[in-house]
């Protein structure tokens, strides 16, 4: 790893090229640019998740950091490593000071990797419209999570608002296993669903997605009952002919499958790491369109709730 203090783009484009050079095959098949959005304080979790990512989608990750946003004198850091401990690619931790902080586009703009797609991924609580932030504009794909806010179904509320092609939510990430389970389950039903219940912590914003995903396929009722946790614990569907179908996860660790009818399933359904999350995220790199349509159905619910 090269350390770069007091330094500009120019510098640092010429340093990873040496880099480059020097890992030869090392630095090959970069297939994104990832920006990633954190602060000083959570730099090292971040940092890890996007190395995890990037074990499965080389890239070039570019760190950036805001550590004295009120330093009377502009100044940019970096430290720059190619086929080392961030990585299959190429890593950039950029710390900014002063003014820079309030431009960092101007700083990560000649720094993408050319001919590949950028996404955006914002650790920690969201901007608050992230397709017309400096960094989200950059991107095709703005990766944000908004059960790092402090009331995630109310940010999740503006993530609706605001959406924009290519948005998408960790929130919905953790959904997949949920959605893979329950998908697999109606593939071999006959009967049809007439309600639902999702169990769950306090203003969860993936029970709230996936009770919207759930009254978008399905055309059906779905409550959210407060639970001790971790994340969602139960998923129960009523079904026309009085049985039911329930998933339960009280550990957050492994899942019980319950079907009228049918022995009891156990499989593992874990709470994943960061770094797993993000991995699944950039495997696709177009708009996410079931995302989309929950989120348009979250919305409308929450207007109907916040207006009754």
């Amino acid at each position: 790893m090269s350390t770069l203090w007091d330094t500009d783009a120019s510098e640092i484009v010429h340093l990873l090229s040496a880099e480059r050079r020097a890992a030869g095959a090392v630095a090959s098949g970069i297939v994104l640019t990832l920006v990633t959005v954190v602060d000083e304080q959570h730099a090292d979790l971040a940092i890890a998740a996007a190395t995890a990512a990037a074990m499965a989608h080389p890239c070039r990750l570019l760190v950036v950091t805001r550590r004295q946003s009120d330093a009377q004198t502009a100044r940019l850091d970096a430290e720059v490593e190619v086929g080392g401990r961030h990585g299959p690619g190429e890593a950039v931790v950029l710390r900014m000071y002063g003014r820079l902080c309030r431009h960092a586009e101007s700083v990560v703009l000649p720094l993408l990797a050319p001919d590949t797609p950028v996404v955006t991924w914002w650790f920690g609580p969201p901007p608050s419209k992230p397709g017309q932030d400096p960094l989200g504009r950059l991107a095709s794909r703005r990766i944000t999570d908004s059960a790092a806010a402090e009331d995630g179904v109310a940010t999740l509320a503006g993530r609706a608002n605001d959406y924009n092609s290519g948005d998408t939510d960790l929130a919905w990430t953790r959904l997949s296993p949920w959605r893979s389970i329950l998908a697999a389950v109606f593939d071999t039903l006959t009967e049809t669903a007439i309600g639902g219940r999702i169990e769950a912590e306090k203003r969860n914003p993936s029970a709230a997605l996936l009770a919207a995903w759930l009254r978008a396929r399905l055309g059906i009722d779905v409550d959210i009952v407060e639970s001790a946790g971790p994340g969602i614990t139960d998923v129960t569907l009523q079904l026309a002919v009085g049985s039911e179908v329930r998933i339960t996860r009280p550990d957050g660790r492994s899942a019980t499958l319950l079907q009228t009818g049918q022995p009891d399933r156990a499989m593992p359904l874990p709470r994943r790491e960061l770094g797993e999350l993000l991995a699944e995220e950039l495997q696709r790199l177009d708009a996410d369109e079931p995302y989309a349509d929950a989120l348009a159905t979250f919305r409308r619910s929450y207007k109907r709730a916040a207006a009754s």
